[in-house]
């Protein structure tokens, strides 16, 4: 099977996409870069023997068949490539995210199909990266949901009582990025000490360079950090001291559309795993670092 070159414009995705076995080449070449090997836990045998007629395998090994779906997010789904690379494509390209009836129009599936692949792809998006973030660290949080002002009284929406009841009504995420790297983004109870230093703990190598906001809740993490604190009310910036690289990640997926608090660790996963990798690598080549995840 010869190598299929990457799409690097949308017209060309389009084009080469629109095959159905082209479509199904171009997986299978992302996803066995140096040969297909039997996909079965606890089997991985190169030593398999292509199916004539069908786009299968059987591995000699543990004598069971294989395509190139099984033991990915595609597994167990009648929709060819031809609709779910061109979906990728769409969610990956676009920062901002895309709904399911934009994806059930431009592919020409119905908006309940949408649906299930955007979730999938979202699933495929999440990073399977354990190791901490090291260096230099950003951390803020923010509260995502609807605005609250239908059906609460106006002298509840004033003062500190309405302030803690619009925050009740959303929810909270905490985002950590690693500058020119990796971001971790969680959904949290509240922004309290108890609930954000023991993240910090979790996700940041202990002596790393840590910038926040002026927050109280992060005072404490001068006991395990070199932390620096820039105050909002004063500056945004002061040399090297910001926050501004969670901000931008964060911001990016505030713009999506219908953001509830409900919905938000799908908008987590889709937002923060968008931003997660250098801009500089091109879409084309996040949008393979996809594939390469979609192994569930």
């Amino acid at each position: 099977m010869d190598r299929v070159s990457t799409p690097t414009t949308l017209l060309e995705a389009v084009t080469a996409f629109s095959d159905k076995q082209v479509a199904h080449d171009y997986f299978v070449s992302l996803r066995w870069p140096n040969g297909i090997a039997c996909p079965r836990q606890g089997c991985g045998s190169a030593n398999v023997a292509a199916i004539k007629g069908r786009n299968a395998w059987r591995c000699r090994e543990c004598d069971r068949q294989f395509t190139a779906k099984v033991c990915t997010i595609f597994e167990d789904s009648p929709i060819g490539f031809d609709k779910w690379l061109p979906a990728m494509w769409m969610l990956t390209a676009d920062r901002n995210g895309v709904s399911s009836y934009e994806v059930a129009r431009g592919i020409g599936v119905t908006q309940k199909t949408a649906w299930f692949m955007l979730h999938r792809l979202r699933l495929a998006m999440r990073t399977n990266d354990f190791d901490r973030l090291s260096g230099e660290v950003e951390a803020d949080e923010t509260y995502i949901g609807g605005k609250t002002r239908r059906g609460v009284p106006k002298a509840v929406r004033i003062g500190k009582a309405g302030k803690q009841a619009k925050q009740d009504a959303k929810a909270v995420v905490m985002g950590m990025r690693e500058r020119g790297g990796r971001v971790r983004a969680k959904v949290v109870a509240d922004n309290r000490k108890t609930t954000l230093l023991p993240m910090l703990f979790q996700h940041v190598e202990r002596g790393s360079v840590l910038y926040t906001d002026a927050l109280k809740s992060y005072a404490d993490a001068r006991d395990a950090f070199v932390h620096e604190v820039i105050d909002h009310s004063v500056s945004y910036v002061s040399g090297r001291v910001h926050t501004n690289n969670i901000e931008n990640a964060r911001s990016a997926g505030r713009t999506s559309r219908r953001v509830t608090s409900t919905s938000t660790p799908t908008w987590t996963s889709k937002c923060f795993a968008s931003t997660s990798a250098p801009r500089r690598t091109g879409r084309a080549s996040r949008r393979r670092s996809r594939v390469r995840t979609a192994n569930v």
